[in-house]
């Protein structure tokens, strides 16, 4: 896979006059974008739409993924030019993931593109099994194929910073904390915030209590990541995602069940570890990639076994209050939960001690 920040290189090396690629005045065959950041990817495709137009490749036919569409109508619009460009630019946009047949389809057409065509698609972020099959394998000899990761929690600052650089502004650590924590998981408004900004204060040091009341409250959360902030032990964090998810409408089983799974795999590496098995091949079999695979042994150096076992109870009290079969305010029981996931165990005993009573 080609790493997404050298993208831009590449495109430079194509289009510029001293580049031996222009004088056979062709992209890759093919131009994989895959990320699950909306953002990101939109401005990885305008770098290849731009790219292309200066190598000739003023014509672009847009295809949409979606049920129903056939391949052989990617394969009619490979086969004719317009009467008014030499050249195109194809666009494969995926809603889902790809499937075998498109994929082996694309492998085989590809060889088949004339130099007058072009093949950029887009996807959101693909899976171990889709990279390492045989016909991922075929397209990526022939093209580029980018994975574009999103910006996670503990980049965004400085993702910020960078941005707000390119207008020439700066602003300090905690100001940079602040704009994060309103824009988080909405990377789309965090550019808009920063664009904003730009027009607002324009060059220099950006005053901290002037972008408190212009930055706007716009972060977008799920149950993960409410999870992946009571792992982590930040409690703040996860009652600003429980609080969100909440003002979203999100539904309470939807949460409790992100959040449940959490403290039972957390009870059973606890069970794991006593029984001196290793903590890593644990978490394989739990199927605990990425980040998490810090998170929890992280977790599980906080939360002893009668803390898991009153959380378990916990989320069970949440569960029959949503269903009816007990009193109280489910968000509020939710809450105790998560904020004892997160390292305030005395509201998981409360809680705990609400559904003995």
């Amino acid at each position: 896979m080609m790493r997404a920040e050298s993208l831009s290189g590449a495109l430079a090396k194509l289009v510029s006059p001293a580049s031996p690629a222009v004088a056979a005045g062709r992209l890759p065959a093919i131009i994989w974008i895959a990320s699950d950041e909306p953002l990101l990817a939109l401005e990885a495709a305008d770098q290849v739409r731009a790219a292309a137009r200066q190598l000739g490749f003023t014509d672009r036919r847009v295809f949409h993924v979606e049920r129903g569409f056939k391949l052989d109508a990617l394969r009619h619009e490979a086969n004719s030019l317009s009467l008014f460009a030499s050249q195109q630019l194809l666009e494969l946009r995926l809603a889902g993931k790809p499937t075998k047949e498109l994929g082996e389809g694309l492998a085989a057409l590809i060889p088949t593109l004339s130099d007058d065509t072009r093949l950029l698609v887009s996807s959101g972020r693909l899976e171990r099994a889709t990279t390492e099959s045989t016909w991922f394998g075929q397209l990526e000899r022939t093209g580029w194929m980018l994975s574009i990761a999103q910006v996670d929690r503990a980049r965004l600052p400085a993702w910020i910073g960078e941005r707000l650089s390119r207008a020439g502004q700066q602003a300090d650590a905690q100001t940079l904390q602040l704009i994060a924590e309103r824009v988080e998981g909405n990377l789309l408004a965090a550019e808009q915030e920063v664009r904003k900004l730009g027009l607002l204060f324009g060059p220099g040091p950006l005053p901290p209590v002037e972008v408190r009341a212009a930055v706007f409250d716009v972060a977008r959360w799920d149950a993960f990541d409410l999870v992946d902030a009571a792992l982590a032990g930040d409690a703040a964090r996860a009652l600003r995602c429980l609080q969100g998810l909440r003002a979203e409408g999100v539904a309470v089983p939807m949460v409790l069940w992100a959040v449940a799974d959490a403290v039972r795999n957390l009870m059973r590496l606890s069970i794991a570890a006593q029984a001196g098995r290793p903590i890593a091949g644990a978490m394989r079999e739990l199927r605990i990639w990425g980040e998490r695979e810090r998170l929890y042994p992280q977790a599980l150096r906080r939360l002893e076994r009668p803390i898991l076992r009153s959380l378990l109870r916990a989320c069970a009290r949440v569960d029959r209050i949503t269903k009816g079969l007990a009193s109280g305010d489910d968000w509020q029981a939710l809450e105790a939960v998560a904020m004892g996931l997160a390292g305030a165990p005395a509201l998981a005993l409360q809680a705990d001690a609400a559904l003995a009573t």
